[in-house]
């Protein structure tokens, strides 16, 4: 044996150098690595994942709700709030929380009150586990949880600008008027596709089609999140709600959706797509369920698709409670611990506990007993602190409210004007009632006519937005501004609350002296489950105020005030004029009175199909069989929008006959402003695959733009097109663009073309 010893060290020495090559190896493939980190930053976070305890680790992968923090049952806290020493020393000290979101429930802090609060959050996590919080808020429309913050039109009304550059405008100041309270992380945009229009998160969706939502949803990352996320002036984005959230069947909010695999691909990736290749950091998880399975448990999704196929390195959170409601809600787990174990082998990184603290314990008895690995916690832990790395927290993570001079400024405020304006559509003008004469006598009557509420919708310093008249009062609303544009020939008389008759008799008396009646129907605000309704129908008092003072005889002029298409049809066809006014926000009122003295040229347009009957709810980019016998008929189509003057298309041209691999197609056309009056325009570009081996929608919009034109001025505008615009995703689950020919369509002109593969 002593002979053979010569030949058999080395062997030994091969076979340990091979065991420390795997094991180094194994070490490596563990360690992260982020693209959107330095070298450095990367080795920083990886010895930041040495020195964590286990528990400190479920802490970082937990967020709480700020109420946890504050005197008094959660929900219902002390005014003013009072924070908690014995609150903040468990939650930051002893489980070692590392997000924070919301607002002190029943209060509006100012930026000085956050930078106090948070400041000691922020000391209490550095002197406990060395590592910064991050505080999250919902920050829609605005930074809609500070006081005196700049508020906008909601993201619908956004989208009815086809404006992205006015997007991106105002998620700067949105990131801004943030960092002024010290809130580094925006659960904002929502990038849904609200394809029901019952859905009650419409409003926060940019609309139905995937086009629109993926250019809206890139300009506001782009915003929120600028050149560089570690700016005093940026915040990083969240993209919600992935995905197909805004799709459920019934129409009601986290309700089930049933979405082949084709029509996922097809309509809820690609703009999660784009905004992650453009940088976004972190995503929220539908909180929903497709196909029997919630969201929050389908690693197919939320791993094989999210991390896999689209390469996002970021952070993936859970919405409000979401693992919780795996057993309570959806019953696909027996408990809690279930509940985890599937959210994070699924994928999830973080869960939005927020007002309940089990969740970092469960984390550290799954490991311990073995049924989730230290590995697979080091994963998620990591990606947080990447994206914490990313916004310099550990070097900045409060900032003085001084440092933010612009924070609530006129400057913004015009911006916030802008919104508005541009929010609002001029969906019907039938004999040119609008704009109102210098000398007509106004009735203005109606529900959504004299509250906030109906101009901002939720979101708006509470989570329903009903607290929007308290602390908007500064604000006009329809009524207040138009007593300011009419003075001393405008009368008020509200008829109807939202579901009861009320005094519309005197109504209809006063409609007598009245030249024409300006009626605001609509919704008061909501959000999410509170919102859900049974119908798109108004209620029946609304419907009966209309009725009443339609049979005087007198012109109307319909304003729907609302955060969805309520059914208005009959109405729509007896007014003179229709406006659809989607939360144009705390300026909607002064906006829809300079439209309606035509001090302003509405130019907004439709980002949605308004249904004309209660089973009619096609989108506008359906099949051909879906509109057989003249069946899609909506009361206003994708894209409508008029204005008081009068734009023209011509010369309509492309820049080839003939589209090839590689190449790309210049479509031009001349765009002229025929009438007396200066206005801005959208611009639609769509196009229809005339044949294709998967039934194709009779159109897509393929381009859009905005431009200002002043009378008798003309603009030569060019899109470009390339093939990829015009692949669906064929039958083999993949992108395509087949052979064949293919029309492209703006305004009534229309061109054709083929592609040969």
């Amino acid at each position: 044996m002593l002979s053979l010893a010569p030949n058999h060290f080395p062997a030994m020495r091969n076979q340990l150098t091979l065991l420390l090559v795997l094991i180094a190896c194994t070490c490596v493939r563990a360690q992260p690595a982020f693209s959107f980190l330095t070298e450095d930053e990367n080795a920083f976070v990886r010895s930041e994942l040495q020195r964590l305890t286990l528990r400190q680790k479920a802490g970082q992968m937990t967020q709480v709700a700020v109420d946890l923090v504050f005197e008094g049952p959660t929900y219902v806290l002390t005014v003013p709030p009072v924070m908690s020493e014995e609150r903040v020393n468990r939650i930051i000290g002893e489980l070692e929380i590392g997000s924070v979101l919301n607002v002190p429930s029943r209060s509006i802090p100012t930026v000085e009150e956050y930078h106090d609060y948070i400041g000691r959050l922020q000391a209490k996590a550095m002197e406990t586990t060395g590592i910064p919080i991050l505080y999250g808020q919902d920050a829609v429309h605005g930074v809609n949880y500070v006081r005196g913050s700049t508020l906008f039109a909601q993201p619908l009304g956004v989208a009815a600008s086809f404006n992205t550059e006015l997007a991106r405008e105002l998620a700067r100041i949105t990131a801004y008027e943030m960092k002024a309270a010290s809130i580094p992380w925006n659960f904002s945009p929502a990038m849904d596709v609200g394809r029901h229009p019952a859905w009650p998160r419409n409003w926060e969706s940019f609309g139905e089609d995937p086009y629109v939502n993926q250019k809206f949803g890139l300009a506001m990352v782009q915003g929120y999140q600028g050149d560089d996320v570690s700016d005093k002036t940026s915040v990083v984005a969240c993209l919600k709600h992935f995905t197909g959230y805004g799709s459920p069947r019934t129409g009601r909010d986290r309700t089930p959706s049933y979405l082949p695999e084709r029509q996922l691909r097809e309509y809820y990736l690609p703009q999660f797509q784009a905004a992650i290749d453009s940088g976004a950091l972190t995503v929220m998880i539908n909180s929903g369920e497709i196909n029997g399975i919630p969201v929050h448990t389908s690693k197919e999704l939320l791993t094989d698709v999210l991390r896999g196929e689209m390469g996002f390195e970021g952070l993936l959170v859970s919405d409000w409670q979401d693992v919780r409601y795996l057993y309570e809600r959806h019953q696909v787990a027996r408990n809690l611990k279930e509940a985890v174990k599937m959210a994070i082998d699924a994928g999830m990184d973080m869960s939005m506990t927020a007002v309940t603290t089990e969740f970092p314990e469960v984390v550290v008895e799954l490991v311990q007993e073995g049924a989730l690995t230290e590995s697979r916690i080091d994963t998620s832990v990591a990606r947080i602190l990447a994206v914490k790395v990313a916004l310099g927290l550990y070097e900045k993570h409060l900032w003085d409210p001084a440092e933010f001079p612009d924070f609530g400024s006129e400057r913004f405020a015009r911006k916030a004007l802008q919104s508005a304006e541009e929010a609002i559509v001029l969906l019907k003008n039938d004999g040119l009632p609008l704009p109102i004469g210098a000398d007509q006598r106004v009735l203005l009557v109606g529900p959504t006519a004299d509250n906030m509420r109906s101009l901002n919708g939720g979101w708006t310093y509470s989570w329903q937005g009903d607290k929007a008249d308290e602390y908007l009062q500064e604000y006009n609303t329809i009524r207040e501004a138009l007593e300011k544009e009419f003075p001393d020939r405008l009368t008020y008389v509200e008829g109807a609350s939202f579901d009861t008759l009320k005094n519309v008799e005197a109504a209809v008396t006063a409609a007598v002296e009245a030249d024409i009646l300006v009626v605001c129907l609509g919704e008061l605000s909501y959000t999410e489950d509170p919102g859900n309704i049974n119908s798109l129908i108004l209620p029946e008092a609304q419907r009966r105020l209309f009725n009443e003072l339609h049979a005087t005889g007198k012109p109307i002029v319909l304003i729907m005030a609302a955060g969805r298409p309520r059914l208005m049809s009959s109405m729509a066809n007896r007014s003179r004029a229709v406006l659809f006014a989607p939360y144009p926000g705390p300026r909607g009122g002064d906006a829809l009175a300079a439209i309606l003295s035509g001090r302003v040229n509405p130019s907004g347009r439709l980002p949605l199909t308004y249904p004309r009957h209660p089973n009619a709810l096609e989108t506008y980019d359906h099949k051909a069989t879906e509109a057989r016998n003249g069946s899609f008929n909506p009361l206003f189509e994708f894209g409508a929008g008029l204005s008081y003057t009068d734009f023209k298309y011509s010369e309509l041209s492309l820049s080839s006959r003939v589209m090839n691999p590689g190449d790309s197609l210049e479509v031009s056309l001349r765009v002229t402003n025929e009438g007396d009056q200066a206005g801005k325009h959208a611009v639609l570009l769509f196009t229809s695959d005339l044949v294709a081996s998967v039934t194709p929608s009779v159109r897509r919009l393929r381009r859009f733009t905005k431009l200002h034109l002043e009378p008798g001025e003309y603009r030569d505008i060019t899109f470009i097109l390339t093939p990829q615009d015009l692949a669906f995703i064929g039958r083999d689950q993949r992108a395509v663009t087949e052979a064949g020919t293919f029309r492209v369509s703006v305004g009534n002109l229309t061109k054709e073309f083929d592609y040969e593969d």
